[in-house]
């Protein structure tokens, strides 16, 4: 039977405020997209939920869409989490990608984000989610509605905080405009190689008081040593390119890498270390969202926290290196 590691919460400093909110998240939160589906395997998945625990990482982000298949990520969770103390866990999903067929299967209709919600709390086996967001903005659906939506999953008790994801810097503002319960959290796309917050949504969230946790601040595996010298058969693009495209392994991709590497090793850190402390820079960044194929990978992540800051002559190369 697992048991916590009693040390777990000995780093205060690897947590962070939420925004203005009341919640403190750790600055490294673990992802379920795309290694807890059908296929994975259930000791490595159990053996990575207790290493990210053991290791001070209490928030674990689901969406009702993660597998593969759609559904099975919070399903191989929602069995490992009654090993876990509820109430030190943050567990988060998500509504808004296509899940069933028919007009209310995807996007932000009061009726698909409240059913899905219901469709979450099954599949996960528990009565409430810590973080309920909506998971992309609809073009279609008033974003009032949708806002609607998620303040009732609130009030209900379904879901104790508010989140949206993937909203633009002006869109952020009229959904926190439009929500009766305020949106504590913004997850949004962010790396070295995609800066597009730092001046669209960053001045915006900052001013409004939302935190924000950044997806895929390694760029799916770019910025891990994993293609320094091109694509290998078991990696994520060599495999199938369901979730990184063989084309997106470029050469000047691969060679902006390899110089970011360098100020790595110089370091005396991983390019997936560096890579994480540069995402977590910036205060108004409250948590970097990994995702892990093996516990030791979680380990090595969470050790970037405890590394020395990047200096302002190695921020400077690294935006060097960036603008090409």
């Amino acid at each position: 039977m697992y048991a916590p590691d009693p040390k777990r919460y000995d780093s205060p400093d690897f947590y962070r405020r939420c925004g203005r909110s009341g919640l403190l998240l750790p600055q490294i939160s673990l992802g379920l997209w795309h290694n807890f589906g059908n296929a994975a395997d259930d000791d490595n998945c159990r053996q990575m939920i207790y290493t990210a625990f053991d290791h001070g990482i209490t928030h674990f982000d689901i969406a009702n869409n993660y597998g593969p298949a759609p559904g099975s990520a919070e399903m191989r969770f929602g069995r490992i989490l009654p090993d876990l103390p509820r109430d030190e866990v943050i567990v988060s999903t998500k509504a808004g990608y296509l899940m069933w067929p028919g007009p209310y299967g995807e996007w932000g209709s009061r009726k698909h984000l409240l059913a899905s919600l219901d469709q979450s709390l099954q599949r996960l086996g528990i009565d409430y989610v810590d973080i309920f967001y909506h998971h992309r903005p609809d073009p279609d659906t008033p974003v009032e509605e949708s806002m609607e939506a998620i303040d009732q999953a609130v009030r209900s008790g379904k879901a104790i905080y508010a989140g949206i994801s993937s909203y633009r810097g002006d869109a952020t503002c009229a959904a926190v405009a439009a929500a009766p319960t305020r949106p504590i959290i913004h997850q949004p796309n962010y790396s070295m190689f995609d800066r597009w917050i730092e001046d669209d949504l960053l001045p915006v969230t900052d001013e409004l008081g939302v935190g924000v946790i950044a997806f895929c601040p390694l760029a799916q595996g770019l910025l891990t040593n994993r293609y320094l010298d091109g694509i290998p058969a078991d990696s994520r693009a060599g495999r199938d390119g369901t979730f990184l495209q063989p084309d997106r392994v470029t050469e000047p991709v691969v060679r902006t890498a390899r110089r970011l590497n360098d100020i790595a090793q110089q370091r005396g850190q991983s390019l997936a270390q560096m890579a994480l402390q540069w995402v977590l820079r910036d205060a108004r960044v409250t948590s970097a969202l990994i995702g892990a194929s093996r516990p030791e990978q979680i380990v090595e992540n969470v050790a970037a926290t405890t590394q020395a800051d990047l200096t302002t002559d190695e921020q400077k190369q690294i935006d060097d290196i960036l603008a090409g």
